[in-house]
């Protein structure tokens, strides 16, 4: 999904605004919710918003807790939680499957990878053994490719494992 503009209620009327870092970002869907989304999105342009009010308009953040968010976080049994929890979920679920902290910095529109390293840091792997793990298996691959008859000498790409 390409996140090109931001709206914000202020003083009970919608601003209109640029994401923030003042650039569109993409945020990626994870297949599970392909179907979910082409659902909600029959019928309506590419400019439409995904989520909206009853009569189209921008749904007020308000009116969303009171109609859905507030009935559904209980029926969840998870009172508390407000929809930017969502936003550090999505970050923790991102790099615990083991996306780089460049990767989580574009996602969540950070400016750089250095806030996002002060807010998720303690969630990346800093383990060193899992560096040389990862290298040998690329070796390892490497040494086999290189052993099979005919098969072309190839160039070693080592997973990335950053936590810059």
């Amino acid at each position: 999904i390409r996140v090109a503009a931001s709206v914000t209620e202020v003083n009970g009327q919608v601003v209109w605004g640029s994401p923030k870092t003042h650039a569109s970002r993409d945020v990626p869907v994870p297949r599970f919710l392909r179907d979910e989304l082409t659902v909600q999105m029959a019928g309506k342009g590419p400019d439409d918003l995904v989520f909206c009010s009853p009569d189209g308009s921008v749904l007020r953040n308000g009116n969303f807790r009171r109609r859905y968010w507030d009935r559904a976080v209980r029926a969840a049994g998870a009172d508390g939680l407000t929809p930017h929890d969502l936003r550090h979920t999505a970050a923790s679920l991102a790099i615990g499957a083991g996306a780089n902290v460049k990767a989580v910095q574009r996602m969540l529109g950070h400016k750089s990878a250095a806030m996002t390293l002060d807010v998720y840091g303690g969630l990346f792997d800093d383990t060193l053994d899992l560096v040389a793990d990862r290298l040998d298996a690329a070796v390892s691959d490497a040494t086999a490719a290189s052993l099979r008859p005919g098969t072309p000498t190839t160039v070693v790409n080592f997973p990335a494992v950053s936590n810059e």
